[in-house]
């Protein structure tokens, strides 16, 4: 029962500690970022969290591997799928991805902040060559729309899903409120795949 109690204690300890550093990670960027900072936003002490992850960039590893695994593992289940549509394929994405979103809206920012100075952590990670050359959402696109490269197809749903988020700090003073912002996000979830079908109809 002790053993049981103290694992679960770590657990929350550890996950506290994570959701510390990401905070921390998106306002400073890892260069910026100090252990101690994490420590304070976790509100532990610093020995503390060095017991738990002996560096900061081991914290960092971590935290990124999580964080890339939330932003772009919705997509490798939706983009193989057999079964489905390829209108079906774009409302699930969008679907998913503003609902993982609206949850966490500086995943964004964190993530791509910091792929640049690591793109390969991306690739190998999410798998990318495989997801996006071979994925059975690309070969619909392919037969679809033979005329056009699929990525371009790709960069605009991606584009469209992602960008009201990265851009959430300018766009919510000019809605109003968080609730004007949640609101026109709910309504994007009909209107970017109508705007996907759009472009795939054209021509």
């Amino acid at each position: 029962m002790a053993k049981a109690k103290k694992a679960e204690l770590d657990l929350s300890t550890e996950e506290k500690i994570k959701e510390a550093a990401s905070i921390v990670f998106t306002k400073k960027g890892y260069g910026n970022a100090r252990t101690r900072d994490i420590a304070e936003e976790a509100g532990i002490n610093l020995a503390l969290l060095n017991y738990y992850f002996r560096s900061k960039e081991k914290l960092f590893q971590i935290v990124m591997a999580e964080r890339i695994d939330k932003l772009f593992g919705v997509l490798g289940p939706v983009l193989n799928d057999e079964s489905t549509t390829l209108e079906e394929k774009l409302e699930k994405i969008t679907e998913s991805y503003i609902n993982m979103l609206l949850e966490h809206p500086d995943l964004p920012i964190f993530v791509l902040s910091e792929i640049r100075n690591n793109p390969e952590q991306l690739s190998n990670r999410f798998q990318a060559r495989k997801h996006l050359t071979e994925s059975v959402f690309i070969k619909q696109l392919m037969t679809r729309r033979s005329d056009i490269n699929p990525f371009h197809f790709l960069m605009n749903l991606l584009g469209m899903n992602l960008f009201p988020f990265v851009a959430k700090p300018v766009l919510q003073p000019i809605l109003g409120n968080e609730e004007m912002y949640r609101q026109l996000m709910e309504q994007r979830k009909k209107l970017v795949p109508a705007w996907m079908k759009l472009i795939l109809d054209q021509g």
